[in-house]
């Protein structure tokens, strides 16, 4: 083994990582392992998280608020360019890591730190997303990754390991999925979920964290009106507020009439395929309006190009490949669309479903003069004769000819 007297740990509390404080003690000569946790929103998940790190033997805890960085730096400008991966996940994990990564770093540096360590699996997407955020910000850095390494092969195995060092858990075996917790969602994975034929249990108490299902909501709708700045949500119902506090207000009301559950079968980074269920309450909200909003704002031709990078945009978000050339460039492009994606946009919630119920805005590009269908004075219907004759011309041509040569 490399002479490593000290690391510095992307450190949960949950599972991965409570148990490689140990480990890497065990493995490497006793060196001291510092704990960074970046805090983007999980909340309770933070309490005693310094008294349990310390018992797993972590020397001291960084217990970093980035909610605000998260939110202005990765989350907007996603939302912005309208990412979706596989037109359902919402990227919640994706652009988490980036944000604590970078901050582990500069923590490391600071300590003087041998290596950063992190407890992604080698199956998992987010070994990718830490290290590749590592290696921009200190390339000369070396990387440990626990489940590369150790001949643990299972989350029961994980538990024997920790049990067996008294490490302090806040999970049962009957209740071990792999969940992720930020400000933007919660996903969870393993357990019943790995077999695709399983309807998760959105009813069952307890596996929901962030609202109810469906069936559970109110049998009335509620009716919200989101304000955006150049694509960026500032204002609900006519207060303003910054992005951490309207993102958790969002979850809250969504949350309470069922919105943003999605059920996932997607394809992994490292080349499988991998089955997620997704609690996004507030960014389904966040995402339907801006799409709303872009709609009257945004020209056909560039509304169109946008829906193509939006879809680069995303698999560079989940390939962990934010800090890059390509996401700054179309992080550009983005910015540069939006400038006029400013109004308002009403939405009607009500059991899982997110309904458009008004949209307007001083840049708008829809003018009810022109697309009426009773009497106007400003379009000039004989005019469609001759685009059409146009328009059609290479695919009247192409039939003439065809004629001609006997087909």
């Amino acid at each position: 083994m490399d002479k490593i007297k000290k690391v510095v740990l992307a450190y949960s509390g949950g599972l991965d990582t409570s148990i490689i404080i140990p480990w890497l003690k065990e493995h490497y000569d006793n060196c001291e392992v510092i704990c960074v946790s970046g805090n983007v929103g999980q909340d309770a998940e933070l309490e005693g998280l310094e008294a349990r790190a310390k018992a797993s033997g972590a020397s001291k805890l960084y217990i970093e608020d980035l909610q605000q960085e998260f939110v202005d730096d990765f989350v907007f400008p996603t939302l912005k360019a309208g990412a979706v991966y596989e037109k359902r996940y919402l990227l919640g994990t994706s652009f988490a890591r980036p944000v604590i990564a970078k901050r582990i770093v500069e923590i490391a540096k600071a300590e003087g730190a041998d290596a950063i360590c992190h407890g992604c699996t080698g199956k998992g997407n987010d070994q990718v997303r830490f290290e590749l955020t590592i290696k921009h910000f200190a390339p000369h850095m070396k990387i440990i990754a626990p489940w590369r390494e150790w001949d643990i092969k299972s989350r029961d195995e994980e538990i024997d390991y920790a049990e067996a060092h008294k490490i302090p858990l806040k999970i049962s075996r009957e209740t071990n999925y792999s969940k992720d917790m930020n400000l933007w969602h919660l996903s969870h994975e393993g357990l019943d979920l790995e077999d695709p034929w399983n309807e998760p249990q959105y009813n069952k108490p307890g596996f929901l964290e962030m609202g109810v299902s469906p069936e559970m909501a109110p049998d009335t709708p509620t009716y919200i009106t989101l304000h955006f700045e150049k694509g960026v949500p500032v204002a609900l119902d006519g207060q303003e507020m910054d992005g951490v506090t309207l993102i958790k207000t969002l979850n809250k009301i969504g949350g309470e009439n069922g919105i943003g559950l999605s059920d996932l079968v997607e394809n992994r980074l490292v080349g499988m395929k991998s089955r997620g269920v997704y609690e996004t309450p507030g960014g389904s909200i966040l995402y339907h309006a801006h799409e709303v909003l872009e709609t009257i704002c945004l020209d056909k031709e560039t509304q169109h190009y946008k829906e193509q990078v939006a879809l680069k945009f995303a698999d560079l978000v989940y390939n962990g490949q934010w800090y890059t050339p390509l996401r700054e460039a179309l992080s550009a492009f983005v910015d540069k669309t939006s400038e006029t994606v400013t109004g308002d946009v009403r939405l009607k919630l009500y059991k899982g479903n997110i309904m458009g119920a008004g949209v307007r805005s001083p840049y708008t590009l829809y003018d009810e003069e022109v697309a009426t269908f009773s009497e106007d004075h400003v379009y000039n219907q004989q005019d469609a004769g001759g685009f059409i004759n146009l328009f059609g011309l290479p695919i009247q041509v192409g039939a003439m000819l065809e004629e001609k040569r006997g087909k």
